[in-house]
């Protein structure tokens, strides 16, 4: 049988390569900053709100952080030299997550945040598929660079989606427990109730439930009763935010919502298309779930679907497609690879930094046209998977010794 052309040294050396590449580009952000050369330029990520709130929470002042010029106005007393817009937009489930981070200098904090959220998504990621292959694919994936320049919490969505997913088949309480948490980004969650439903799992649907309200009520009861209300008002802040911020903002966002604002269409017509994905996307997901199909298969669609789903989504949301293609690797060691599955994963690997760069050259956001040939490679499978579907296989290790 032909071997393919990914093979174990092409995939270790086009890691190594796009590895050194991010590492260098780490090091010249750091070398050129004021961490160390004083006259440097101040190194702003999303982070730094995270921090902004948490020390507005711990003094008492969680509502004011809701509030868009309140929040800066605290923000550019610390950094005057920010040129962003930021606004605080999570549930208080997550400020009371982020809120240890207020005691720390902002460095520290950072490091506080990102190193143990980093290390619980690799975890998971292992507990999927892991080999030295996997090892250096993740090590170089583009989605990890993207998330720790921009200081945010992908790392912790991702591996709790993945942990919550990866517990379903043995213990479905636990795994609804976990799933639960996503809650602390309420867009990315979504399609879980849509999942557990199709999956009758109704243990795991209600310890979801009991999770989400916990998390939720914990950080109310901790944070004031006023927080809840004012989170509520500003979500209509942040979807008027992502409505009107303009090409510099949509170039970030691998969403069809953003990719048909990028081309100048009215906002209704760019929620209408989105929309009309979202439904495709949701309906393909009901239908695995309800199946017999393989745990890895369903819990990759759950993942592609969530990214379509949301209008409201950034590149560093797409740390979870390490999540699929784990699964998908791990499936194809079980049953071997069809046709044009390896490519895409290549794709979905190169996607996170690939379709804001796209995006701002060519005012093209091709990420959401990435999401969905993942969705399509996922829903080839499953009706190939119930042999309504013939197409010869590739089997990667047929050619190759053992290792």
């Amino acid at each position: 049988m032909r071997r393919h052309w990914l093979n174990r040294a092409r995939l270790r050396f086009y890691s190594g390569v796009a590895l050194a590449i991010f590492l260098a580009i780490a090091f010249g952000l750091v070398w050129f900053s004021d961490l160390v050369d004083p006259s440097g330029y101040t190194i702003i990520s999303d982070l730094t709100v995270f921090w902004t709130a948490a020390q507005m929470g711990l003094s008492g002042h969680a509502v004011e952080a809701y509030r868009v010029a309140d929040l800066r106005d605290q923000v550019l007393a610390i950094f005057p030299n920010v040129q962003e817009s930021f606004g605080w937009f999570y549930p208080p489930s997550f400020y009371l997550f982020i809120l240890p981070l207020g005691y720390l200098p902002y460095v520290p904090a950072y490091f506080a945040f990102m190193l143990p959220t980093l290390a619980f998504y690799v975890s998971v990621v292992r507990l999927i598929f892991w080999n030295r292959e996997a090892g250096w694919a993740l090590a170089s994936f583009s989605g990890i660079w993207i998330n720790l320049l921009r200081g945010q919490n992908g790392f912790l969505t991702a591996g709790l989606a993945g942990a919550g997913l990866t517990l379903l088949e043995k213990n479905q309480i636990l795994a609804g427990l976990v799933i639960g948490l996503t809650t602390i980004k309420p867009h990315l969650a979504v399609m879980f109730p849509v999942a557990l439903v199709a999956a009758r799992a109704w243990r795991a649907l209600a310890a979801a439930a009991v999770s989400a309200a916990a998390i939720l009520g914990a950080g109310v009861a901790y944070l004031g009763t006023d927080t809840l209300s004012a989170w509520i008002h500003s979500l209509a802040v942040a979807s008027r935010f992502s409505e009107t911020n303009g090409p510099a903002y949509w170039i970030h966002m691998p969403t069809f919502f953003a990719f048909f604002r990028l081309l100048g269409a009215p906002v209704s017509l760019a929620y209408g298309v989105h929309a009309t994905v979202a439904l495709v996307a949701a309906a393909a997901v009901w239908n695995v779930w309800r199946s017999d199909a393989d745990p890895a298969l369903k819990a990759s669609m759950l993942v592609s679907g969530t990214l379509l789903v949301s209008p409201y989504l950034l590149e560093y949301d797409l740390t979870w497609l390490a999540l699929p293609a784990a699964w998908m690797t791990a499936l194809a060691r079980r049953r071997g690879w069809a046709a044009g599955e390896r490519e895409t994963l290549v794709m979905l690997w190169l996607l996170p930094v690939s379709c804001s760069l796209c995006a701002k050259w060519t005012s093209l956001q091709i990420g959401p046209w990435g999401l969905l040939l993942l969705l399509g490679m996922l829903w080839r499978k499953h009706r190939r998977s119930r042999g309504q579907l013939h197409a010869p296989v590739l089997h990667w290790y047929s050619s190759e010794p053992k290792r």
